[in-house]
């Protein structure tokens, strides 16, 4: 429990610290936000600053920061330490900065930024990416949370397309999202939240309640230790793709936008955007810890190690008072609540950029529908064509961080312009052009060359970057000058 604590400890510093120095690099403005001063009734919207930070939090929180644990930890205890460290000096800067900028050109969508900042070609492409990863983590919500409440509240074991149960349970989630997504975010999602939050926070308690009570297996902190994943994955660049959830994610670039047509002033950004981060890190950290006991306990198979099943062997292990079922639900809200954001991340996209009102209800529908039903589709494909769909599913990783660069990049580009320290996002955009590099030229279904070569080659790509943004930051300066 000691690096846990430890971590907590660089979690909590660095959003007392350093969050107030990139905030600072930002500069909020104390003026009327585009929530009021572009009020729509559906999406621009001032709410609360709580309810704002539930909302973030669950939004960014999917399955991702509890399957990111079970299978990050397999790295060995050192998660613990360089999880909270990338947090607060990559992952939630990524965030903080994604929803300032996002609310500072009126509540732009994030291909909205990218057309601004990147130009056109840059909008095209993540246009395309970004919508189809979308449905992809649409239908992976939907049968995420289905499963977990299949197995777990209705004693189902067959999570198939032939089974009526399963049928139901998916279209009833499917039909909360369509709902969520279609209507104004205070009518829905901003009532139901803080309610999921109760919840989530109990179950939370719970499972830590549960190792104190039954103590946790976890080793000691030693180099001999630093690597012991079982497939022998390298730290480099595989670790940095499996923690993403907790340490960058580029999916939250999709969802901060979301809420900076919801928050009245700038100066509330750094604790929805920033803090909400290092809350879902705290997050990935306590599965972390319940992973890596029943990992040392030999309570899990072989062949279940890193899978979604080690969620119901840890709530059943350690959840006190026979609760395991409520630990369960809390962590079945996750992938709930952001599923139904996912879903309506896509509307306000699309409609952004056919510049199409979405204050009419048959407007919302003409793309909400579509959207439905191409998730659907993608559903049926990760049920009956397992093989096909895992493939790309193994590359949803390098796609989400993929989406977090042009964040980090209008961040940089944002802050060089107003004469501010850019560094504090140009370094995270650049380590992580080095890590995608590395994993697509290393990867089978990549290039498939050597790792040490692949990683000399992505070293390469990242100063090239680096000296192709500072010739075009100062070709901006001189036309601006001129």
């Amino acid at each position: 429990m000691l690096l846990f604590f430890i971590g907590i400890l660089i979690l909590t510093t660095g959003y007392l610290t350093y969050s107030k120095y990139v905030e600072a690099q930002f500069c909020p403005e104390d003026k009327e936000a585009a929530s009021i001063k572009k009020y729509d009734g559906v999406d621009y919207i001032p709410l609360s600053e709580f309810k704002n930070m539930v909302i973030h939090l669950f939004n960014i929180a999917g399955m991702g920061p509890v399957l990111a644990a079970i299978q990050g930890v397999l790295f060995g205890p050192w998660v613990f330490i360089i999880i909270p460290l990338g947090c607060v000096f990559m992952g939630a800067v990524h965030d903080y900065m994604c929803g300032m900028v996002s609310m500072r050109t009126g509540g732009l969508q994030l291909t909205g930024m990218i057309k601004k900042f990147l130009g056109h070609k840059f909008f095209n492409f993540f246009m395309i990416a970004i919508t189809l990863m979308s449905f992809i983590w649409v239908a992976v919500f939907v049968y995420g949370s289905g499963d977990i409440f299949l197995q777990r509240f209705l004693n189902q074991s067959d999570f198939s397309l032939s089974n009526p149960l399963a049928l139901l349970v998916y279209g009833i989630i499917f039909l909360y999202f369509l709902i969520a997504a279609m209507f104004p975010i205070d009518k829905i999602i901003a009532r139901i939240y803080p309610f999921f939050a109760f919840i989530f926070l109990l179950g939370t308690i719970l499972l830590l309640l549960g190792y104190i009570t039954k103590g946790l297996n976890i080793p000691s902190l030693n180099i001999e230790n630093f690597h012991f994943h079982k497939d022998n994955l390298p730290w480099i660049p595989f670790f940095f793709l499996t923690v993403s959830c907790g340490l960058l994610s580029g999916s939250h670039a999709t969802q901060a936008p979301i809420i900076s047509r919801t928050v009245k002033n700038e100066k509330q950004g750094r604790k929805i955007f920033y803090l909400m981060m290092c809350f879902e890190s705290v997050i990935m950290m306590i599965w972390a810890l319940g992973a890596m006991s029943v990992y040392n306990l030999n309570l899990v198979d072989s062949n279940l190690i890193g899978s979604a099943n080690v969620v119901n062997i840890i709530a059943s292990n350690y959840a006190p008072y026979n609760l395991g079922a409520v630990v369960a639900l809390a962590v079945l809200l996750l992938p709930l609540t952001s599923g139904d954001t996912a879903l309506r991340s896509i509307r306000m996209m699309v409609a952004e950029a056919l510049n199409l009102s979405q204050k009419p209800l048959k407007n919302r529908a003409i793309i909400i529908i579509p959207s439905v039903l191409c998730s659907i589709l993608v559903l049926i494909w990760a049920k009956t064509g397992a093989g096909s769909f895992n493939i790309v599913w193994r590359y949803t990783m390098f796609i989400n961080q993929l989406i977090a660069l042009p964040v980090l990049l209008i961040a940089s580009i944002f802050l060089y312009r107003q004469r501010k320290n850019y560094f504090i996002a140009l370094i995270p955009f650049l380590f992580y052009v080095f890590i995608l590099s590395t994993f697509i030229l290393n990867a089978k279904i990549g290039f498939n060359i050597n790792l040490t070569i692949s990683k000399i080659i992505a070293l390469v790509i990242s100063i090239t970057v680096l000296v192709v943004f500072f010739i075009k930051m100062v070709q901006y300066r001189k036309n601006k000058i001129t």
